[in-house]
């Protein structure tokens, strides 16, 4: 697990650019039992109840703030959302699926039990519960293919870390498929493409940075980002970021903790995430 968190608050905008990050979530929306994504042409792509998982993304999508108004759930780490699934990560992969379906009348009873949580702190204590009680019946997460997410996310090369763990590179991919979703070589390449949005800033523009990050062509980047060429946002140069995992804006309020440990709360006080994204308009 990376954080849960809690957000109540109202965004200005009707919608949002999420770009990819390689990571899972279980989402739960208080404000209607509904959430709601689309494709980039508009087009719905996934509509569900209000109580979720969202499988690793590899390509923008845009979802619908109003989903977002009271919202909270649990950001996992790369390889560590497999144990509470009891289905291959892969089966998940860019998509937001019903908690119904992966945890029966468990996910249900979870949203339940959040609704009625009097404040955002004892709404995080009853997601801690959940996974706790889920993790106690569940295989432990897949140490070797944590490993292997964090030395790429160090930059290392698929085939190195092959090497260093000892799996050639069909096991490493099964791996990978199993317990994150992607393969391999994607997830690398994912995590370079959040590099660069760590980057981001200044008057550089998206091609100069994708080429300083090992992004040699721009369908590889364009695939990624939905940008290519253009500057980067004025948003971006004032600090305003989008991340795909906390949802957090310049307004409203927002409670995290991080690996178990409370976070400060925060008011119109925007916070930085190595997960983060720029948000855009569709």
């Amino acid at each position: 697990m990376e954080s849960l968190w809690t957000y109540d608050g109202q965004f200005a905008h009707g919608f949002e650019r999420v770009l990819p990050s390689g990571r899972m979530q279980l989402l739960v929306n208080l404000h209607e039992d509904a959430f709601r994504d689309y494709r980039l042409d508009g087009r719905l792509a996934h509509k569900t109840r209000g109580v979720a998982i969202q499988g690793a993304h590899t390509a923008p999508r845009v979802v619908d703030t109003a989903c977002q108004r009271s919202i909270c759930g649990v950001s996992f780490a790369p390889a560590s959302a497999s144990p509470f699934l009891g289905m291959p990560a892969s089966e998940l992969t860019g998509k937001v699926v019903d908690l119904y379906e992966i945890w029966g009348r468990d996910g249900t009873i979870l949203r339940e039990r959040l609704l009625q949580a009097p404040t955002s702190a004892v709404r995080l204590d009853v997601l801690e519960a959940a996974l706790l009680a889920r993790g106690r019946a569940s295989k432990p997460r897949d140490e070797a293919v944590a490993v292997a997410c964090s030395l790429l996310m160090g930059g290392a090369s698929v085939r190195a870390v092959g090497v260093r763990l000892g799996l050639s590179p069909r096991r490493l991919i099964e791996r990978f498929q199993v317990h994150v979703g992607v393969k391999p070589k994607l997830f690398a390449r994912i995590a370079r493409f959040q590099s660069v949005l760590e980057s981001a800033g200044g008057e550089k523009t998206w091609a100069t940075l994708a080429g300083e990050h090992g992004f040699r062509t721009r369908h590889i980047w364009s695939a990624s980002s939905g940008h290519s060429r253009e500057p980067l946002p004025s948003r971006i140069a004032l600090g305003r970021v989008r991340t795909a995992t906390t949802y957090l804006s310049t307004s409203g309020n927002f409670l995290q903790y991080e690996a178990g440990r409370p976070g400060a709360h925060c008011a119109n006080v925007p916070k930085r995430n190595p997960d983060r994204s720029p948000t855009t308009s569709p």
